[in-house]
């Protein structure tokens, strides 16, 4: 079950560079016009890295020695495979909706456009609320309780931080048209949060 449940982790993890890798090769063509990066910022990033990634690979290599390890059943296997699913999802169509629009860290690109249909129609931080849903899945894909929650717990510090730094960039750059957007959605969660 464990080994299932670290392959169903691998390929949810192999999609994601798929779907990934073009959005970076577009976004490293676009010129920014304002760039908020901060050390935070790119530490946050590099704190996702490794609790997403480097976390549940060093701990299948057995450098936790077993510590920290908990059982793994096929209902927690089953909610975890669902989960990512609609992770990968999310991910994919948040990418899509937002186009030229994307980068990795708080930009403003040439051309810039407030993006509000597809998925943003309903939430205004749809890729956030795609990486959270990764960290759930890989806490319930990854049975070992550091290892499986490392990553959900780094991207909702990179959360925290960097919504309202994001939101205010936003209202910065498109004043009124960004406060009615904000006044007719939710953060994460559609109708909710």
């Amino acid at each position: 079950m464990i080994r299932i449940s670290f392959i169903i982790w691998a390929l949810m993890l192999l999609v994601w560079c798929a779907m990934r890798y073009p959005a970076m090769r577009r976004a490293r063509r676009q010129k920014t016009r304002v760039d908020n990066r901060t050390t935070l910022d790119i530490s946050l990033l590099t704190l996702c890295v490794i609790g997403l990634v480097v976390m549940p690979i060093a701990w299948r290599l057995g450098i936790f020695s077993g510590f920290a390890n908990r059982g793994q059943s096929a209902l927690i296997l089953a909610v975890g495979l669902l989960t990512g699913i609609v992770f990968l999802w999310l991910f994919r169509r948040s990418h899509k909706d937002l186009g030229r629009n994307w980068s990795v860290t708080l930009e403003v690109r040439e051309g810039h456009q407030l993006v509000t249909g597809g998925v943003y129609a309903h939430m205004r931080h749809p890729m956030y609320a795609s990486f959270i849903l990764w960290g759930i899945a890989q806490a319930l894909l990854i049975p070992n309780w550091i290892a499986g929650l490392s990553g959900l717990a780094a991207v909702l510090a990179l959360y925290t931080v960097r919504q309202s730094r994001e939101e205010a960039m936003m209202r910065q750059t498109f004043g009124t048209e960004y406060d009615a957007y904000c006044a007719r959605t939710k953060r994460l969660i559609p109708g909710v949060f």
